[in-house]
């Protein structure tokens, strides 16, 4: 008699985890965007550190490579780590990027910055909302996106060299394409995953928004 009020209570149950989870990855995303932005525009309105930062090619370089490598190893590490360990990882993290990315504030006025992250905001918004609510599976998709990724880096790699303006229109139109899928892509994920998470397991939905 009470079975259906059971399975009710359940998928209830259930829809409130995968809620927080999500909650949770765009709350450390946008905390993860504000380190970034702050640590740039400390770096940019700070003489002495921009000169070490953006000055020397090797300490900037550096800083790429010690990012690449921290991503890789918070992705392999993040079931042994405790949330706190992530957490730090994770705005370690954010804050490099940021030290990296206020080279474009030499290169673009605050306008254009402002405008370009309006419009890819928008965007990725969209896409991470069809990935979320989307019964479609995308997983066939995955293989196809880091094909994708990868050509893109071949493809700038060899672009730095021989700076044709219509391979860089044209990376740029791919570039644009396989992230708007992968933010699709990666978002069921996502939910998948917060769709496995224990409920009650604080420490599992914090490693989980993390990743």
């Amino acid at each position: 008699m009470n079975q259906p009020y059971r399975v009710m209570d359940t998928t209830r149950a259930r829809a409130e985890v995968v809620n927080a989870f999500m909650r949770g990855v765009y709350a450390w995303m946008c905390m993860g965007l504000g380190v970034t932005a702050l640590a740039a525009l400390f770096t940019i309105s700070t003489p002495a550190v921009a000169q070490v930062v953006l000055g020397n090619q090797i300490v900037f370089f550096g800083l790429i490579i010690g990012e690449l490598a921290l991503v890789v190893g918070l992705s392999a590490a993040i079931r042994r780590l405790s949330s706190g360990a992530a957490s730090g990882l994770f705005l370690l993290y954010s804050a490099l990027n940021g030290l990296t990315l206020s080279a474009i504030f030499l290169a673009y006025s605050q306008a254009a910055i402002f405008n370009a992250f309006v419009v890819s905001a928008g965007m990725f918004g969209a896409m991470s909302v069809y990935g979320l609510v989307t019964k479609k599976d995308l997983t066939s998709w995955g293989s196809f996106l880091f094909m994708g990724l990868i050509g893109i880096i071949i493809a700038s790699v060899v672009n730095i060299f021989t700076k044709s303006a219509a391979m860089d229109f044209v990376i740029s139109c791919v570039g644009v394409l396989v992230f708007l899928g992968l933010t699709a892509y990666d978002t069921q994920k996502l939910r998948v995953m917060g769709e496995t998470v224990p409920e009650g397991d604080a420490t599992a939905i914090r490693r989980g928004t993390i990743l």
